[in-house]
């Protein structure tokens, strides 16, 4: 335990982290390895390879994505931003790049691989995009004649048109929500809040219209019909486990899941230690979507509120995504619950953005100045 005395860069890191935060984030990494060892040796068998396979590169994966966020929570506000806009350069570079010399999977080109590693830009896109959109909204608001809104529009129409291009509209369509309501925070005006959503509602007409997977996972999902073993077997997983689960390696239904370990782990949880363990999950994350929320609500600091309120925001549509996917409330769309899912590109995204988090919300003593406890601010002794 660090001493409140001691003023060393790890101590004071200490004593203004949110340890709330912190220890959400270790609890969901630390379900995630837990998780993989149930779900993934069925899928590892299946395709020839070591049982623990996928489990121990989760451990992998785990260790510097643990790593990159307690670095990333070290920083402060203004490299936060410098690293943000680091990121987003790059990853646009990437995004275009995937279009041409992508790994393309099912007709889609998401993937680029650099040096023997294959990475997912969109996902390191998503937290250097809504960081520097809440600068951009932040700068409006101090000066208004800086066009900061109008910047941003830019921005989220250049991200969805390299989304689309992918195509991943799952992706689009989290970026756009999790920007609507950070431009709701920065108060975004009635009028625009109608004229966005109409957009919103036509971009999915488009999107059923253009593109036919789209058009197949919506008529499946409303309908039935068509190739759904893979939610429904999610489904009976689910069911098969009941309240308190059939007991670790247990789980028989699981075994028959392609993506038991990635987009259906929260199914095998179910299965395996009941619908106690899924609503353990659905609360840690509710917890920090909520702390989160409420933290950015009590910010002073424009930029620090909108960048918290846009990071969990994204955190918690990507979770709710991919749990109702598993019970069969939305059209199935391959996403990765956040910590838990396996995945490389994801699990270091989203540690990075979980590390801005950290960040962002520290105690730092330029916080106690903006509310009002500034040395010059204390009433002078009586002459």
């Amino acid at each position: 335990m660090q001493s409140r005395l001691d003023k060393s860069p790890v101590a004071t890191w200490w004593w203004t982290i949110d340890r709330w935060f912190l220890a959400a984030f270790l609890s969901l990494m630390g379900l995630g390895i837990v998780l993989s060892f149930a779900a993934s040796p069925a899928v590892a068998q299946r395709i020839g390879l070591d049982s623990f396979h996928f489990a121990t590169r989760q451990i992998i994966f785990t260790i510097p994505a643990l790593g990159v966020m307690l670095a990333v929570s070290f920083l402060e506000s203004r490299q936060i931003r410098r690293m943000a806009l680091a990121m987003l350069c790059i990853m646009l570079v990437l995004m275009v790049a995937v279009l041409y010399i992508g790994v393309e999977v099912k007709g889609a080109r998401r993937w680029v691989s650099l040096a023997g590693v294959s990475i997912q830009p969109s996902e390191f896109l998503k937290p250097a995009f809504v960081v520097i959109c809440a600068w951009l909204f932040a700068e409006h608001k101090r000066q208004p004649d800086i066009p900061g809104n109008l910047f941003a529009m830019l921005l989220l129409a250049l991200v969805i048109s390299l989304l689309v291009a992918q195509p991943d509209f799952g992706q689009t369509m989290l970026v756009l929500g999790t920007w609507g309501v950070m431009f709701f925070m920065a108060g975004l005006p009635w009028l625009w809040i109608i004229a966005l959503g109409a957009a919103g509602i036509g971009g999915v007409f488009a999107a059923y219209t253009v593109f036919p997977h789209v058009a197949g996972r919506i008529d499946r999902f409303m309908t039935g019909e068509g190739d759904t073993f893979q939610v429904d077997m999610g489904r009976d997983a689910l069911i098969n486990g009941g309240w308190f689960g059939v007991g670790p390696g247990e789980g028989t239904v699981k075994r028959v899941i392609p993506d038991s370990h990635a987009d259906f782990v929260y199914s095998v949880a179910g299965e395996e230690f009941g619908l106690i363990m899924c609503f353990f999950i659905m609360t840690i994350f509710a917890f920090i979507v909520l702390r989160g929320l409420s933290t950015a609500l009590k910010e002073q600091d424009d930029f620090t509120r909108y960048a918290v309120g846009g990071l969990v925001t994204v955190f918690g549509l990507q979770s709710v995504i991919n749990m109702a996917v598993n019970l069969q409330l939305m059209p199935a769309k391959g996403m990765t619950l956040p910590f838990i899912s396996y995945g490389g590109s994801s699990q270091i995204a989203i540690a990075i953005s979980m590390g801005m988090v950290l960040a962002l919300t520290r105690k730092r003593p330029e916080k106690r100045k903006q509310l009002g406890f500034a040395p010059s601010q204390r009433a002078m002794p009586a002459e």
